[in-house]
């Protein structure tokens, strides 16, 4: 019954940020596999520290999104949760907010989005927190174009102990 409400969960979450969801990575340099960069999917994920901090509740919005107000590296960006993202995306806007030159990046993926593909450079931001659920050394990308909001994706949410959805809030616990 809780294996089944999970998925539930899980399934709801990727649904509600359907929109926007970063579903493929692939290197564009001839050398790369042009599939899911798996050294990303799986070891970087797994190896790396766990979370930190406290239980956080990201409250379910009215049109029944789970927005998040983050703190990375120490400035304030506004992320869609989507458990259906690969990684942390993040637009050139927010990426340049958080001191990062989008123009001076290396495009070297392409990520496929539900508007289409779009280039993508691999970034590493120092942290991420959530109303105290921090993750350190975050792996993200930053999407050139097509990308209305930032994503909090799985290089964050799959670091931590356990994320779970209720009928009002979202809550991410290190």
């Amino acid at each position: 019954m809780l294996r089944l409400a999970a998925i539930a969960a899980i399934g709801a979450l990727s649904a509600a940020a359907s929109a926007q969801v970063v579903i493929s990575l692939a290197r564009d340099h001839p050398a790369a596999a042009s599939t899911a960069a798996p050294e990303f999917a799986s070891a970087q994920v797994s190896d790396a520290a766990p979370a930190s901090g406290q239980d956080a509740e990201v409250p379910k919005s009215p049109d029944g999104h789970y927005w998040a107000e983050a703190s990375v590296s120490g400035h304030e960006v506004r992320f869609l949760v989507d458990t259906g993202a690969s990684a942390v995306a993040l637009t050139p806007e927010d990426a340049q907010r958080l001191g990062i030159d989008p123009n001076s990046l290396t495009y070297g993926y392409t990520v496929t989005t539900a508007s289409g593909h779009a280039p993508a450079a691999r970034v590493q931001l120092a942290s991420i927190a959530v109303a105290g659920a921090e993750v350190d050394n975050v792996d993200a990308y930053v999407i050139q174009n097509g990308l209305e909001h930032s994503l909090l994706g799985m290089s964050y949410l799959g670091r931590l102990s356990q994320f779970e959805a209720t009928k009002s809030s979202l809550i991410l616990r290190p």
